[in-house]
């Protein structure tokens, strides 16, 4: 599951625009989004992913998904760095 993923990384980035900037700047492993997150604000980190060709793996909860990365508040989209 990825929560256990989010939860065993050595490094995560949290939100959905320092994922956008991760993407663009640095070697990002896999992206983690929220299905429960709202559609619009999610687009760009799936497009870019998609464009790198890096995995995408779904969540079902954005509050399980903050949980995972340490914090209190949920996570949209979370990346993975190698």
């Amino acid at each position: 599951m990825s929560y256990e993923k989010v939860l065993q990384a050595s490094k995560i980035i949290i939100g959905t625009k320092q994922t956008v900037k991760a993407l663009q700047t640095t070697t990002v492993q896999e992206v983690v989004i929220a299905e429960d997150a709202d559609r619009r604000v999610l687009n760009k980190v799936i497009q870019i992913a998609s464009e790198k060709q890096i995995p995408v793996t779904k969540v079902e909860s954005m509050k399980k998904l903050g949980k995972a990365c340490g914090i209190e508040v949920g996570a949209a989209a979370v990346a993975i760095i190698n």
